[in-house]
């Protein structure tokens, strides 16, 4: 009965990353750049995505550590999970209203506020990992809910595509471009449905995991505890060397990842790629990502975790130099298949990495610190792209710059001694009192 119940823990878990990819999909990697820049922004609408992306993941970032440590110390992951949750789905709901150019600022509002929602939460959804995974099934459980999530995100946006190349033949009395719009509008708000519907498994089948205080934290204020233990956490830090030079090494190539999925779309359209290859290449790297992340998760049991990260590293260095002579949609394409192989098993081994460096029943504080480094992969990679393209006017110029943030991940991986960095974390882990 345990192990079923274990068993359901896990599904209900993975479950949550085929709700909220939604909103990385049809939101922030498809329909809401496309739809910005062919009816919202114009001109302006790769420079004004960026600055806008990188605003929004920066609120996020700063907020995540001291929430998370909030969190932590009143037991409450799953609430907060669900309040962050709802504003991401409010918002979400709310962008069917943009509607003409004199929206542009309504547009980057909302997309801010969806991101801190969408963001926010998956800082406790990540910190509930250890609790529903053993240390030997977490690279596994975590590359199973990635790929739960390219195939949850996958099939909205199917959906998505065929409202918008199909809706508009049933709306005679409307423009061609007026019924594009309306389906577009339709799918962004398809979205806050589908992640509300498949979040609920979440909160009927995982536990809260059992609270657990340092000594004298019992009559604190949870608030006070919260900016307590994040300025602890960042003097104690070289503590968990491991922990913070892994952290250190997925702040830097997690800018070049994270640039490459949010930007993929405003830069096709820049090179003046057609809406039918731009949303195609993305869906079909919803699907191809699905196995690829599923292998990845089984990898490092010939590899080990480190090695297949490297392989995954350098993969995205090679996409991003063909990026630089890309000219012909069918090389936007074949970029896509590339970043399709490797998009889900980095991101789903860099978050059961950290679970392992980590404090158990400290882990939604220190998955507040790794979303610091993950949502940073989306202000200053974004900013660095959005700048120089408006220096240089030359947007492959930009994409060429990523394979700094790769590299340099890379040397800065190698440093990382996984064992050593688990058993600290185990030893912080004895510290702690359980409290009922």
């Amino acid at each position: 009965m345990g192990d079923e119940i274990k068993k359901r823990a896990i599904r209900a878990w993975t479950m949550y990353d085929w709700a909220n990819s939604a909103f990385a999909t049809t939101v922030m990697g498809a329909i809401l750049p496309n739809y910005f820049s062919l009816f919202i922004a114009g001109d302006n609408s790769l420079t004004l995505w960026g600055y806008t992306v990188a605003i929004g993941s920066l609120i996020a970032a700063v907020l995540s550590p001291v929430l998370g440590a909030i969190a932590d110390y009143r037991g409450s992951k799953k609430l907060f999970l669900g309040i962050f949750a709802a504003i991401g789905i409010l918002s979400t709901a709310l962008m069917f209203l943009i509607r003409t150019p004199g929206d542009w600022l309504l547009a980057c509002i909302l997309y801010i506020v969806g991101t801190v929602g969408f963001a926010g939460s998956l800082v406790f959804y990540d910190a509930l990992l250890p609790h529903v995974a053993e240390p030997d099934e977490m690279d596994m459980v975590s590359s199973r809910g990635y790929a739960m999530g390219y195939i949850g995100g996958g099939l909205l946006l199917l959906i998505n595509v065929a409202m918008i190349f199909v809706g508009p033949k049933f709306l005679p009395n409307m423009s061609e471009a007026d019924a594009t719009a309306l389906m577009m509008r339709l799918s962004l708000a398809s979205v806050a449905i589908w992640w509300a519907a498949f979040s609920i498994p979440l909160f009927r089948d995982v536990q809260e995991p059992p609270r657990k205080i340092e000594a004298g934290e019992e009559k604190f204020n949870p608030v006070a505890v919260g900016f307590q233990r994040f300025f602890k956490a960042l003097k104690d830090i070289r503590k968990f060397r491991d922990l913070f030079m892994f952290l250190l090494a997925f702040f830097v190539y997690a800018n070049g990842i994270g640039t490459i999925i949010t930007m993929a779309v405003a830069f096709g359209s820049d090179l003046g790629f057609s809406s039918t290859i731009l949303i195609g290449t993305l869906l079909m790297v919803q699907f191809v990502a699905a196995p690829f992340a599923i292998l990845f998760g089984k990898l490092p049991e010939k590899l080990g975790t480190k090695r297949t990260i490297y392989l995954s590293l350098i993969i995205y260095t090679l996409v991003a130099i063909v990026g630089y002579f890309m000219t012909k949609e069918w090389h936007f394409l074949l970029l896509g298949f590339g970043v399709a192989t490797v998009q889900g098993g980095s991101q789903a081994l860099s978050r059961s990495l950290i679970g392992k460096l980590m404090p158990k029943n400290k882990s939604a504080e220190f998955y507040g610190f790794f979303s610091v480094s993950e949502k940073f992969n989306t202000v200053i990679g974004p900013a660095v792209f959005s700048l120089i393209n408006q220096l240089t006017g030359n947007s492959h110029l930009a994409i060429i710059s990523l394979i700094v943030f790769f590299l340099a991940g890379i040397a800065i991986l190698a440093k990382v001694d996984i064992e050593r960095g688990a058993e600290v974390a185990q030893k912080e882990d004895a510290k702690m009192l359980s409290v009922g």
